[in-house]
């Protein structure tokens, strides 16, 4: 159809569709990140006469998607105080490295040796549904002001080490060792290196309330060029954001109008193309057909997370609100296993069916735990400040081994 040719009209259809997310999100109080991937889920089904999609992807709306789970990882890694990671280390490592081991261990094994997938294949299942999406408990927190708590800090720590061994497994298992990559690793450590100092001199000599705004043009520079290197190197651009992103913390911690206009850049423009082309990925009548796979291994998902989160959260002190919670957010998943499903097909591991089978399970991660725990375990932002007082208490408290 014509009108789906236009730029103009395809891109007036995305916002349209974001205001409307905006509008339900606001009326029934669930994540707009959350309505936007239904959003997308229901569009993405619909057609005119003759097969056409309502919504049109394009080169530049795919760029944008991209950036925008680029620039939520930054934003994730730059909203964790240093100072309460290495309070809460022990708390975000341990829930963060059993979010991905049980299920990754447990999945791969699953789709090998019950399902019949070859090794290869089965891995990338495991790898795929291993992951907690930081964009999505991003988004979820930044709407429930619940990032600057010490609680919501330690779940957006142990989200970055979950993804890193989703990430470490990715890159282990089925990377291409080349110039590239050694070329992406040095520059990567050394930028990351000098980022804090080049942040902060930017800041104080060109100031923070320039109409141009360098300080922002400066840190998309870094992510894109960073971004550039990790594609080249075969890797994936959201893993040099969020580690920018956490170098920078401190730098931002200082200056909260910085993360609040990025933030609002990233949440106008950004972050729907993201959230509403995840929907598009969801294919009903794929999911039909292969409607017991599916929901079988986004059982396991939930399940192993549960069996690994859950303890861990009340060993920490979280009473049973609070570690439902928690334990729902790193149930999550979106942003690393979307990437490492497509990682996969573009390889040529998995096939279009796999594919399909596992993206789907990923989306639907993505809402159903965070649904549940909105609707039926959001705890107050005074018991999630309460947490960080008595953990701090308690851990101060014990006695120090000589």
């Amino acid at each position: 159809m014509m009108i789906l040719d236009n730029i103009w009209y395809v891109a007036a259809i995305w916002m349209g569709l974001a205001f409307a997310a905006s509008l339900i999100s606001i009326r029934t109080g669930i994540s707009v990140a959350l309505i936007e991937i239904m959003v997308g889920v229901v569009v993405g089904n619909m057609n005119f006469g003759g097969g056409h999609h309502i919504l049109k992807t394009t080169e530049w709306t795919n760029f944008l998607a991209l950036l925008g789970s680029g620039v939520l990882t930054f934003l994730a890694g730059a909203e964790i105080d240093p100072a309460s990671l290495r309070a809460n280390l022990r708390a975000s490592l341990s829930i963060g490295i059993l979010s991905f081991l049980l299920p990754f261990v447990s999945v791969w094994l699953f789709a090998q040796f019950v399902l019949g997938w070859p090794l290869h294949q089965a891995q990338i299942a495991g790898i795929a549904l291993s992951t907690t999406s930081v964009a999505v408990v991003y988004a979820v927190m930044i709407e429930g002001r619940q990032s600057d708590t010490a609680m919501g800090k330690t779940i957006l720590a142990a989200c970055f080490i979950t993804d890193f061994g989703t990430v470490l497994a990715l890159g282990t298992l089925f990377a291409d060792f080349n110039l590239w990559m050694v070329a992406f690793v040095t520059v990567m450590c050394v930028t990351l290196w000098y980022m804090p100092a080049w942040t902060k001199f930017i800041i104080t000599r060109l100031g923070a309330t320039r109409v141009s705004e360098p300080e922002v043009k400066f840190i998309f520079f870094i992510l894109f060029f960073l971004g550039g290197l990790a594609s080249s190197a075969k890797s994936e651009a959201v893993l040099p954001a969020y580690l920018v992103g956490l170098v920078v913390a401190g730098v931002f911690l200082r200056d909260k109008t910085l993360v609040h206009r990025m933030r609002t850049i990233a949440f106008t423009i950004f972050t729907p193309f993201y959230f509403i082309k995840a929907g598009l990925f969801v294919s009903i009548p794929a999911l039909w057909a292969a409607l017991g796979i599916i929901a079988v291994l986004l059982l396991m998902k939930l399940g192993t997370k549960f069996i690994g989160v859950w303890p861990l959260t009340r060993l920490f002190y979280m009473r049973t609100r609070e570690a439902n919670y928690t334990t729902l957010l790193m149930a999550t998943g979106l942003t690393f296993g979307t990437i490492s499903a497509l990682f996969g097909l573009q390889n040529k591991i998995i096939d279009e069916r796999q594919y399909t089978i596992l993206v789907t399970v990923v989306i639907l991660s993505a809402f159903v735990p965070t649904f549940i725990a909105q609707r039926f375990f959001q705890p107050t932002l005074e018991a999630m400040h309460e947490w960080g007082r008595i953990y701090a208490e308690r851990i101060n408290s014990k006695p120090r081994r000589p």
